[in-house]
């Protein structure tokens, strides 16, 4: 089995996947709060919980592979898995084969998740295409219909935007983020909610529209991460949502060197 661990500055996910037949399955996933100072012990034992709820063994467990934008997570993650699992980790760094041409200033500057997104985005939609992330920030990154890593841009998230004006205004109080009826708000709680979805909705859109106009052509617009469900139901662009896809990219990336330390042995 596979474990795929994507961690984040909010939360760490992890992916479950049989690849020992001809195609590999998802088994299951699971989201975690991420601490920074959490042990690797701590850490091991809310895995090793999860892994009996689900009925499985953390010793069926033969891979690992890695995406983190949390430095100080990953040392710890490296010794759950040489703990729990007995698995040195693949991480997701300068050296990973990827398939991916990265055409930016300095491609050791991007975040592992934003090229894994990137590279399931088009392995599943083709290119041209761009990967909205609704995380701690929000992230977009457009690949060419050759399959080129062109950039992106990146954005506060709708949580941190939300959480200053709510530290900023004595006056309001906090509100569920979530879409409201109408623009035109009634009360306090409807006014703040319709600035926040709506405001986000036009940022979202201002800057799709912008990237489409330099791309010169129509890409497919992926949605990915918490609010990508509640954010895409109003974008005039967000045509997939996809909630699986940084796991499902490290899948991609596993099998790609997999295959490519094999051809190498063989040799």
């Amino acid at each position: 089995m596979l474990l795929a661990v994507d961690v984040g500055n909010t939360n760490t996910v992890f992916g479950l996947y049989r690849v020992s037949g001809e195609k590999p399955e998802a088994i299951t996933h699971w989201r975690i709060t991420t601490h920074r100072a959490q042990t690797a012990d701590e850490y091991g034992i809310i895995l090793v919980n999860l892994f009996e709820l689900q009925g499985v063994a953390p010793s069926e467990v033969k891979h690992i592979i890695i995406s983190s934008v949390v430095p100080p997570v990953e040392t710890t993650l490296r010794q759950v898995c040489e703990k729990y699992f007995d698995v040195q980790p693949m991480f997701v760094e300068p050296g990973i084969k990827t398939g991916m041409p990265v055409l930016v200033d300095n491609p050791a500057e991007l975040g592992a998740d934003r090229l894994v997104n990137a590279i399931a985005a088009f392995e599943r939609y083709g290119g041209p295409c761009v990967v909205v992330d609704f995380g701690t920030a929000t992230t977009f990154d457009v690949v060419s219909k050759k399959g080129e890593y062109l950039g992106g841009a990146i954005a506060p998230g709708l949580g941190i935007s939300a959480d200053a004006l709510f530290a900023r205004a004595a006056r309001l109080g906090r509100v569920d983020i979530k879409k409201p009826s109408k623009v035109i708000g009634t009360n306090t709680v409807t006014h703040i909610q319709s600035g926040l979805y709506y405001g986000y909705v036009g940022l979202v859109d201002g800057i799709l529209d912008r990237m489409m106009g330099e791309l010169g052509e129509q890409p497919v617009v992926v949605a990915t991460g918490g609010l990508a469900r509640l954010m895409a139901a109003e974008s005039r662009y967000i045509s997939e949502i996809d909630e699986m896809l940084t796991l499902n990219g490290l899948l991609i990336l596993f099998e790609r060197n997999r295959m490519a330390r094999s051809r190498g042995r063989a040799h």
